[in-house]
């Protein structure tokens, strides 16, 4: 039975009422009670809940698709191994090579579909009106698509637009990756895994193979060292 996963018109309510969530997402942090190390395994012990581990929780996104060469292997891998990601797409990226097959294959998989804007344009400096035209030629596509509406936004160079977005949530990321720079899958999975923390956003690209190939390694290391992936949204309403 597919896993059913909460609607987004619910979803975005309970994510709203966080207000400025995205401050969580600039800045790594940890709350109290929790034992945090930098490498390996740790479990989590809740403050007043003595001996009760918890497995520590990371969620996994992905820019600048969807690749008709590479989101077709990322998403057979990621469903061989149980996990949920976050993809922040590119509008022009659905419209070309076939990929609107792409965007419902991330939706009935149960992943979660962000919007990265139509042209992959910088939004720092634009006001609220332009960015929001930006942002609808995405959202039409994926709607046509999905029937829902994104509302999750990542701000391509991590740029925000001046004004309120009031439909919208910004997201950025906790850990970056690096994989648009090294596009080496060894060192793209070496600082992954070396760097990552409990309640990370880790960052990565699903348009270059190297990407995804150390995907699939990095959930495999983490899995096996006890780390729970989760969906962007669970990562944030938790």
């Amino acid at each position: 039975m597919k896993q059913k996963y909460p609607g987004t018109g619910r979803t975005k309510r309970k994510l709203q009422a966080l207000g400025l969530v995205w401050l969580l997402l600039v800045f790594p942090f940890s709350w109290p009670g929790q034992e945090v190390r930098t490498w390996g395994r740790y479990m989590q012990t809740p403050a007043g809940s003595p001996g009760e581990a918890k497995a520590p929780r990371i969620a996994l996104t992905f820019d600048d698709g969807p690749s008709a060469e590479y989101t077709q292997t990322l998403l057979d891998g990621l469903e061989e191994r149980g996990v949920k990601a976050a993809f922040f797409v590119i509008g022009a990226n659905i419209e070309k090579d076939g990929n609107e097959e792409l965007i419902r294959r991330m939706h009935e998989e149960g992943h979660l579909i962000g919007n990265h804007t139509y042209h992959h344009i910088n939004l720092g400096g634009m006001s609220r009106k332009e960015a929001e035209k930006e942002l609808e030629l995405t959202d039409r596509l994926v709607r046509e698509l999905t029937g829902e509406e994104t509302f999750l936004v990542r701000p391509p160079f991590g740029e925000f637009p001046e004004g309120e977005e009031t439909d919208k949530l910004y997201v950025k990321w906790t850990l970056d990756s690096r994989d648009w720079v090294t596009k080496n899958t060894g060192e793209i999975v070496r600082k992954v895994v070396t760097d990552v923390k409990e309640n990370d956003i880790i960052l990565m690209h699903d348009c270059y193979e190297t990407s995804v190939e150390a995907a699939v390694q990095i959930i495999d290391i983490l899995q096996e060292e006890e780390y729970e992936f989760v969906r962007l949204d669970e990562l944030l309403m938790d």
